[in-house]
């Protein structure tokens, strides 16, 4: 029962991150300056818990330049077009389309380690990436300025992630989790600072209500840390296909969520699109043999 409260916290964290980041830019903090502080907070976080409770250092030229690789994708390139995205497209379409991450997930698996790919999964990618296209075009028709536009950063910030997730793999395998993630902020830091310097010094930050101190700290502290940990340790105690089935549930609560505050509205043409996204993922993530399951991790929003 733990488990199950300690995944769905977990699913609600990400499903609010969409709306509650919204409350913060551009009003307050512009979406890049916005990455800078929680990507920086984290990596200052991770790196002292680190240093302190694993003591692990990654070794080795390859070892070195695929946890760079996997800063730049994982954290760099997905954070950016993540909040860029955010930024600039709805809650609910940037939730659909997150979804499609074990699609780019398997395309990267089948490109970089020359895994099979059956027919079965190839009409799951058609089926997932025509229902994303459909909801892009169908953005592009709304009165919403530059809707299509963050609807693509948020397709490139779901490749970025999946393009990770592959690269990452030998680290989780060879290194402690927290070694290699706290190698990766620090990657993806030094990465970002340019993008959104100007943007994080910019605010005055005495003048923001309370409301919004509260959403940036969640941000911080609920989306990074708080999330990691529980996922960390629930996977110590239940299965990837458990995982996957809250990892289904975010965009769900994000639509709820979304819908209940009045940051969007979730249509017929909206649900229809997002059967296909579903369908087509649901398709490229079964397993084909009964008892076998492929390891899923959350997308990082």
């Amino acid at each position: 029962m733990q488990v199950h409260g300690a995944l769905f916290l977990v699913a609600l964290i990400y499903g609010s991150n969409y709306s509650i980041a919204k409350e913060v830019m551009p009003e307050y903090v512009g979406p890049y300056g916005l990455i800078v502080i929680r990507v920086v907070s984290a990596a200052i976080f991770f790196g002292l818990l680190s240093k302190l409770v694993v003591k692990e250092k990654i070794t080795g030229w390859a070892d070195n330049m695929r946890s760079i690789a996997c800063g730049v994708t994982g954290i760099a390139i997905n954070q950016l077009c993540f909040f860029g995205g955010l930024n600039l497209t709805a809650p609910i379409n940037a939730a659909l389309l997150m979804v499609i991450s074990p699609v780019t997930v398997l395309i990267f698996s089948a490109l970089l380690l020359k895994e099979r790919v059956g027919s079965r999964k190839i009409s799951g990618i058609v089926v997932a990436c025509l229902g994303a296209l459909l909801l892009i075009s169908g953005s592009q028709s709304a009165d919403v300025p530059g809707n299509w536009l963050g609807d693509v950063l948020i397709i490139l910030n779901a490749t970025s992630f999946g393009m990770y997730l592959v690269l990452v793999k030998p680290l989780m395998a060879k290194y402690k989790a927290i070694t290699v993630v706290s190698r990766i902020f620090l990657v993806g830091a030094v990465i970002v600072l340019p993008f959104g310097f100007n943007q994080a010094l910019t605010p005055e930050y005495s003048t923001f209500p309370a409301e919004i101190w509260a959403a940036i700290l969640f941000m911080i502290i609920g989306v990074t840390v708080i999330t990691y940990l529980l996922n960390a340790w629930a996977l110590a105690y239940a299965n990837p296909s458990l995982v996957g089935i809250y990892i289904y549930l975010q965009p769900v609560l994000a639509i709820l969520i979304a819908v209940w505050f009045g940051k969007d509205v979730f249509t017929v043409q909206k649900a229809l699109y997002a059967l296909m996204i579903f369908g087509g993922v649901y398709l490229v993530s079964r397993n084909n043999q009964p008892g076998q399951h492929k390891s899923e991790e959350a997308p990082a929003t």
